[in-house]
């Protein structure tokens, strides 16, 4: 009888440490699993509603991709989609190169890919078919008008990018400050979303010059024509890494290969190239690291300076 007691009490501790070992095995599996469903974000580089319209389609490409749904949304401003990182509403962010050391540093995202452009001759604007990794920032006023540099941009009226826009905003006011132009006080700025809505603002007489990518007046060019030669660039900033396409800090290592490898699927195929050039003017993507976005750091420290500053 004795003995019996022993072998059910025996029993009962290991099975006891089985279902804890089961527990523990299915936590473990779960941690490392790959996600159920996956929620895409992008930016407007033009009109929300444009965008989203844009955008669906490439989220049905990758579902078929992943064989997963697939969910995508645009955010109303740069801020918005590293908020929505953070609180794990979304996945993957089609994010500015400000935007995602922003999210890098605060520990909420990781590059995954960097987008590939074509360049463009300038000043005319054209496309010239050579893919590359980097973009540059230009500065724009009307044709005719009394501005001709960045010197003659003082006391003007500006239309910038959101703050954490690279071209629309970085770039061009930590190059002029270390000229010896702080636009954040000596100038009128004016926050418009969208480039190709900045550039419009130019051409309309509502703003006397815009920051913007270059070159944006291509895709203000499909509103109105005159965009191409009414606009025109009088400073180009330094090269700025293109944009990212960025993850959440704890997606599996697994499923960020399987992930890239569909975006560069996409972006060979017939269908996918006219998807994503049609929302961002990408033409297709290539692996990238932290390191990649180190000089804009610095760029923005300048920045930080220049708006100190003001305070002073």
């Amino acid at each position: 009888m004795k003995f019996k007691k022993v072998l059910v009490g025996a029993l009962a501790v290991l099975a006891t440490v089985s279902l804890a070992a089961c527990s523990n095995s299915k936590k473990s599996s779960s941690s490392s699993n790959e996600p159920k469903e996956l929620n895409v974000e992008f930016v407007p580089s033009t009109q929300a509603n444009k965008m989203e319209a844009k955008a669906k389609p490439l989220g049905t490409l990758l579902q078929k991709q992943l064989h997963i749904p697939v969910h995508v949304t645009v955010s109303t401003d740069y801020s918005g989609l590293v908020e929505a990182m953070a609180s794990k509403k979304v996945d993957v962010g089609f994010m500015p190169p400000y935007s995602y050391i922003l999210a890098h540093k605060k520990g909420i995202a990781d590059v995954l890919l960097q987008a590939e452009r074509y360049g463009y001759d300038e000043p005319s604007g054209k496309m010239n078919h050579t893919l590359m990794h980097k973009y540059r920032g230009m500065i724009v006023v009307k044709k005719g008008s009394k501005i001709k540099s960045w010197k003659d941009l003082k006391g003007k009226k500006i239309a910038i990018g959101d703050p954490s826009s690279s071209s629309g905003y970085v770039y061009p006011i930590a190059e002029l400050y270390k000229k010896g132009l702080n636009v954040t006080k000596d100038c009128k700025l004016v926050n418009i979303k969208g480039d190709d809505q900045e550039v419009l603002s130019v051409l309309n007489g509502d703003v006397d010059a815009a920051f913007v990518f270059s070159d944006a007046r291509n895709i203000a060019a499909k509103d109105d024509k005159k965009a191409m030669t009414d606009v025109v660039p009088i400073y180009f900033t330094q090269w700025i890494p293109n944009d990212t396409i960025a993850v959440r800090k704890d997606m599996p290592k697994k499923f960020r290969a399987k992930l890239s490898k569909a975006f560069m699927n996409i972006a060979k195929s017939k269908k996918g190239k006219q998807i994503i050039e049609s929302i961002y003017n990408h033409y297709g993507y290539v692996k990238a690291k932290d390191s990649d976005f180190d000089g804009l750091r610095q760029y923005q420290k300048i920045v930080n300076k220049a708006t100190s500053s003001n305070n002073n």
